[in-house]
């Protein structure tokens, strides 16, 4: 068990006051006490204290979104990232010997294990795209969705598959393309910047870190793009796997190291913020931290607004919502920067969305493996864009992309869905906004 003297301290920093139950997702599905972060760090104290950790504990930190909404709400300042992610290191490690339904643990250790097997590797989850793109061009995808075939044969497959075509989903021939190791500065070299690819972003949304990377040289960074990248460990870290997490970490920090950066721009919400915690993932080796606490990682929103603009913007007539990443806003708290980003476009009219910094559902892979609850968390967020009355809606992370687009195919409505990266890319490239 990691440090419990520190996870005890942590805890204890919580004084049961329930500021954080209406501002949890889970608890508002649920009304359940367990399903809250009071409750949960009620099971990290029992657990702590000697308590086994039964499959009842286990589901209640399972069903946790991680989306952090509870830190921001919390007025005693309680860690709860470091006390989620210890519980579901616990939960992981003892998944294969909790009690239960035989064939239900192993449906869901499989799930589990093709997950982690796939979508950490873009060339795999890029195989993977191959007969997606067929169902998409057939159709296919569309008729799978709306039969209930796939979702009784299994939930994460009818997850997938119903994310996959959403409008957001849809994988076009650029999905395959690479970038240039280096992209030159326009004009005078501002500063030198690595740039993440990602890997659910590189293979579903392209177009974002192409357009991430012109905006950076616009605004006169020399971008590099390490061909030796790959995944950051986010999806490990957030779920219980730190040994996969560690691995991932190592290989990033080497990657950018190289080229001698002086900040690494990540697109994704949910990577900056596991890349943020680098050095606290890899503190037991004091050279790795060391390496990780050197290394600056910025999201683009918050490196943007600290450089300074320099390219001229052009006018977007549109009205645009922001919808607040929960691994941005909460676990990052990067709020400001990209509403700022927004408004100094000429002619953006930037509104709020009801309800902003509620989950969406996405949280990772939470959309494959507690697809009931996540479909709910969507149907919420769908119905908030469509109050809102937006025809665009900027968000900064690929898989709140795919989840809010997915919700709003559900009910038969379109609202077009785009990266902030998108926004400014066409406002400094004189381009019509996105449709």
């Amino acid at each position: 068990m990691q440090d419990a003297d520190r996870l005890r301290e942590v805890a204890n920093d919580c004084v049961h006051c329930g500021f954080c139950l209406p501002a949890c997702p889970t608890y508002e599905l649920w009304a359940e006490e367990m399903d809250s972060p009071r409750g949960r760090i009620h099971l990290v104290n029992q657990i702590l204290d000697g308590a086994a950790l039964t499959p009842a504990a286990a589901e209640h930190f399972d069903r946790c979104l991680g989306c952090m909404a509870c830190m921001t709400a919390c007025p005693s300042g309680v860690q709860y990232d470091q006390l989620i992610e210890a519980a579901r290191a616990w939960t992981e490690e003892a998944r294969p010997t909790l009690s239960g339904p035989a064939d239900g643990n192993r449906r869901d250790r499989a799930l589990r294990a093709a997950i982690f097997a796939l979508f950490p590797y873009p060339r795999r989850l890029r195989a993977m795209t191959r007969p997606l793109r067929a169902a998409q061009r057939t159709g296919l995808d569309r008729r799978l969705t709306r039969s209930s075939l796939l979702g009784r044969l299994s939930p994460a497959l009818g997850a997938a598959v119903r994310l996959g075509a959403s409008g957001a989903g849809r994988l076009g021939p650029s999905a395959a393309g690479r970038l240039p190791e280096r992209v030159a500065a326009r004009g005078p070299r501002r500063a030198v910047v690595g740039m993440l690819t990602g890997c659910v972003q590189s293979v579903f949304f392209p177009r974002v870190n192409a357009a991430t990377a012109r905006v950076l040289a616009m605004e006169g960074c020399e971008v590099v793009i390490p061909r030796g990248q790959g995944c950051c460990g986010a999806l490990s870290l957030h779920s219980g796997r730190e040994a996969e997490a560690a691995a991932f970490a190592r290989r990033t920090i080497e990657a950018f190291e190289q080229p001698g950066v002086d900040a690494v721009v990540v697109n994704s919400a949910g990577c900056g913020s596991a890349m943020k915690e680098y050095e606290r993932l890899l503190s037991d080796v004091p050279d790795w931290s060391g390496r990780a606490a050197a290394m600056s990682v910025r999201d683009l929103s918050e490196f943007l607004a600290e450089l300074g603009p320099a390219a001229p913007r052009h006018p977007l007539p549109v009205t645009a919502a922001y919808h607040d990443a929960c691994h941005l806003g909460h676990a990052q708290r990067i709020t400001r920067q990209p509403r700022e980003l927004l408004r100094a476009i000429p002619d953006l009219t930037l509104i709020e969305l009801p309800d902003a910094g509620t989950c969406c559902g996405s949280a990772g892979v939470y959309n494959l493996l507690q697809p009931g609850a996540a479909s709910e968390l969507g149907a919420r967020k769908a119905q908030a864009v469509l109050d809102a009355h937006a025809p665009l809606l900027v968000s900064a992370n690929p898989g709140c992309s795919l989840q809010i687009a997915a919700a709003l195919a559900d009910r038969g409505e379109h609202v077009t869905l785009a990266h902030i990266a998108e926004i400014l890319d066409a406002s400094l490239r004189g381009l019509p906004p996105p449709r």
